[in-house]
Formats: structure tokens, C-alpha cells, sequence
């Protein structure tokens, strides 16, 4: 049985924005509360075509707001915004998902509140999104600590191609799968969402930018299975929605099963210029995550005044308790991996189960990578099985991993492997109050080339074994 572990983080600061999305002034005032159309509120009656008919009429009249009052809960299936239109959940209002395959779009749109190409598009106010969960899934595994999901479950938010976009002020929880995903969408600002998911629902992701532009995430607070905020290039077949560029995410909060802030796995586009500052990561399977897996090419990437805590979960969880997890690794037999370069880490803080890892396929090594002021803590305090590294996922041939996508390792604190310019200053390891048999040296490093080694302190993990191991 895991015992709780108390963790204290400083108080965040919030700096000025260094960037801030415009978003156009409609000259429109109309405002449609949905109850005029006839919505009823009651949860039970089906409110979808009342709620659609507001987002059209204030679209076509050039735009304003759509109102769902407080005091009520909508019943909705799927929701298509438009362009100009301010979707306003006031007070207490809750849209809530309906459970039924059929009161949802059969393909691309796969959201309970969807857009597509719109433009000027603003999900405000302080109401609240349901999106009933545990009546997509199946059953529970108690080895796995999950719920297995049905065949059907949407999203909750489903956004494609969006230009000039803001989402303030709601909350959302319940998810049956991802959560917020923005997809090829330019000029994002989420502001101040909160998030309450799961904790036993699989894929149901906080926070999806998906080959986004000049986008910012500040000041959320997320809880969910699986990632918190995990920014992906993802493989497309119809449509090019571009690279992933100019992303930050500061001064939020996330408790999570797998990684709390993430690059990845789906990376079969460029990623560049991507930032997470401030952030805790109350608790994860991973602190800081970068998993490459695909041909695109991942670069500029800064971690800084981020504090954590990781632990492991049960097996179908991915992360190993890692403090911060980069690795490249083809995910299929034949696959390859585009670079990983340009990677920093300053200020980087907590306490975790596993090793802060940098590691790579000896053919597609990492490069350039900085690690300043970063400090972590080694300890155990679960009871799932220590001494691998997770790996996963990547392909099932390579005799390093075990079934599965693991690899049988010991756990020094901070791991590097097939590195290419690697500055590690001014970090320090430390060893927790449980001491562990996999525990091993402060700093190991493999095949890492060009290292620089300023200011390190650290002891091995036990007794007979050197601080550093580097060849």
C-alpha cells in the first residue's frame, strides 16, 4: 500500500507576458441566452439544438455571446462553435456530455464542444463542463488501477484549426479521453482553467496543444490520469497542420498518473521554441518529460523553476517514478527518430522514485543539453517494483528492453546516455530515508560526449560505490 508523502513547494511568482494573443472586438452586442430557444436545463432533455442554434444566429449576425445561465445543466451532445461567437458559461452553468454515440459527430469532430476553421472564438465565464466519464468505461482492473474503456468515448474538447482563440475562466472535469485538444490552432491563451479528471480513466490527458502556434497556458490547475500538459506533433494523413512552435505553459499546477509536463510521444512534426516555467507537478508518474519517437525534429526546449514529485503507479501507467524522463526511441521495428536538440533544464526541483534521464538510441543521440541549479532526491515509498527504466513505448524487437518496452537498471540519480555536449552545473543529488538495493552512483553517464561537470554534488546511493561513473 503506497503511503502518502507530503512534498512542500514554493510560492510562484507571476511575471509580465512576454507574448499576448489580440483577439478582435466584435461590433455585434447580441447576446442569446439558450433558454430563450428553448433549452430546458433539466440534465435529462437533450439540449443540443437549442444551444447549436445560438452559436449559429450569433456567428451569422457577425458575433457576441452565446449565454448558458448558472443554476441549470445542460444535457448536450456534440456542439460545433463558430467564428466570432464568445460561448459564456456564467456562474454555476454546467454543460453536461451525453452518453449516447449517436447524439455525437461520426468522424473528423470527435469533441463534445468542437470547432473547426473558426476564427475570433472565445469559452468563457465560470461554469463548468461534465463530461461523465465512468459512463464510457467498462470494466475495472484492480492490478491495473484503471478502468477499461468502452469503444465509444469523445473528447471534451475537439478545437481544429482555430485562429485567435481564448479559454478562460472554466472549469472542466470528468473526461471520458482528452481533455483540451487544440489542434493546428494559432494565437491560443487558456487562462485560469481548472480541471478535475480521473485519477482511474485512462488517456483522459488535461491539456493537448497539437501542432499549435503562438500559444500560452498560464495559471491552471489540472488533475487527471495519464499527462497533464503534453504538446505533440501529431501524424496526420488528410490535412498539414503545420509544426508546433512558440509554446508556453506557466504557472500551473498538475497532479497526474504519467508525465505532469510533456513534449510528446507523437512527434512526427517539428517541435520548437517551447517553454514551461513556473509549474508544479504536485504529484506524477514523471516530472519533465521529452518522449521522441517519430521523424520530427525537436529543438529549444526550456524547463525552468519547475518543482516535482514522481512515483511510480501500477504497470499500465507509463513512467517509472522518473524525476524527468528525455529519451529517443524509434517507436516501431523500422522507425526513426528526427533530432532532439537544445535542451535545457535550469531550476529544476523535487523528489522522485527514479533517475533524472537523459537517454537515447545510439543512432539518434541527443544534443546539447543543459542542466543548471537543478537538484534532485532519490527515495522509495511505493510498492511497485524498482530497478527498471520505462521505456515505452518503443519497439518490441530491441533486445535492450524487456516485453513491454522496459529495461532492467539500476536507479543512480542522474543518468545520461548517447549524449552529444552535455553542461551539468551547479545540480546536487541526495538520497531519501528508504534506501533501495537498486540504488547506485549520483551520476552515470554513457557514451556521453563533450561532458562538463561544474559544481556536482553528490554521494552514491550505497556503500562500495564511487559518486560518478562516466565512460
Amino acid at each position: 500500500m503506497a503511503t502518502r508523502r507530503s512534498f512542500l513547494f514554493s510560492s510562484l511568482s507571476v511575471a509580465g507576458l512576454s507574448w499576448m494573443p489580440s483577439f478582435a472586438q466584435s461590433g455585434s452586442a447580441l447576446e442569446i441566452n439558450v433558454l430563450s430557444l428553448g433549452a430546458v436545463g433539466d440534465g435529462i432533455v437533450l439540449d443540443t439544438k437549442p444551444i447549436q442554434q445560438a452559436i449559429d444566429r450569433v456567428s451569422a449576425a457577425g458575433g457576441g455571446r452565446v449565454l448558458v445561465p448558472g443554476g441549470k445543466r445542460f444535457l448536450v451532445g456534440a456542439l460545433m462553435l463558430k467564428s466570432n461567437v464568445d460561448l459564456h458559461l456564467a456562474d454555476d452553468g454546467v454543460l453536461l456530455a451525453s452518453p449516447r454515440q449517436a447524439d455525437y459527430f461520426p468522424k473528423r469532430n470527435k469533441g463534445v464542444i468542437n470547432a473547426d476553421g473558426a476564427s475570433n472564438l472565445k469559452i468563457s465565464g465560470s461554469g463548468h463542463v461534465d463530461g461523465q466519464g465512468m459512463k464510457f468505461m467498462g470494466d475495472y482492473s484492480p492490478v491495473y488501477e484503471r478502468w477499461e474503456p468502452l469503444s465509444f468515448r469523445p473528447k471534451m474538447f475537439h478545437l481544429i484549426g482555430c485562429k485567435g482563440l481564448e479559454i478562460s475562466g472554466i472549469s472542466f472535469g470528468h473526461s471520458p479521453e482528452w481533455g483540451l485538444h487544440t489542434l493546428g490552432c494559432e494565437h491560443v491563451l487558456v487562462d485560469g482553467v481548472r480541471i478535475r479528471n480521473y485519477l482511474d480513466v485512462p488517456n483522459c490527458d488535461g491539456m493537448d496543444p497539437d501542432r499549435c502556434r503562438d500559444m500560452e497556458i498560464k495559471n491552471c490547475d489540472l488533475v487527471c490520469a495519464d499527462d497533464g500538459i503534453v504538446i505533440k506533433a501529431g501524424e496526420q494523413t488528410d490535412e498539414d497542420f503545420g509544426a508546433a512552435h512558440n509554446i508556453t505553459v506557466r504557472d500551473c499546477s498538475v497532479v497526474c498518473r504519467d508525465s505532469g509536463l510533456k513534449i510528446g510521444t507523437e512527434t512526427f512534426g517539428d517541435v520548437s521554441k517551447i517553454l514551461f516555467e513556473r509549474c508544479r507537478i504536485v504529484s506524477g508518474g514523471r516530472g519533465p518529460t521529452i518522449t521522441h519517437r517519430q521523424p520530427g525534429n525537436v529543438s529549444d526546449v526550456e524547463f525552468r523553476d519547475i518543482e516535482f514529485l514522481a512515483q511510480h503507479h501500477a504497470a499500465r501507467w507509463w513512467g517509472w517514478g522518473e524525476a524527468a524522463s528525455v529519451t529517443v526511441w524509434p517507436r516501431t521495428k523500422d522507425g526513426k527518430t528526427g533530432s532532439l536538440s537544445d535542451i535545457r533544464f535550469k531550476r529544476v526541483h523535487g523528489v522522485a522514485e527514479n533517475s533524472f534521464r537523459i537517454d537515447a538510441h545510439p543512432e539518434m543521440p541527443v544534443r546539447d543539453v543543459l542542466l543548471e541549479d537543478c537538484s534532485v532526491e532519490i527515495d522509495r515509498w511505493t510498492q511497485y517494483p524498482g530497478g527498471f527504466f520505462d521505456n515505452r513505448p518503443t519497439r518490441a524487437d530491441d533486445p535492450m528492453h524487456e516485453p513491454g518496452g522496459l529495461e532492467k537498471h539500476d536507479t543512480p540519480a542522474y543518468f545520461f546516455r548517447n549524449v552529444q555536449g552535455a553542461v551539468i552545473r551547479n545540480c546536487s543529488a541526495r538520497w531519501g530515508v528508504h534506501p533501495s538495493d537498486s540504488f547506485s552512483y549520483a551520476l552515470e553517464a554513457q557514451n556521453v560526449t563533450g561532458l562538463k561537470l561544474e559544481h556536482f554534488k553528490g554521494t552514491a546511493g550505497r556503500p562500495g560505490l564511487s559518486a560518478t561513473s562516466i565512460h
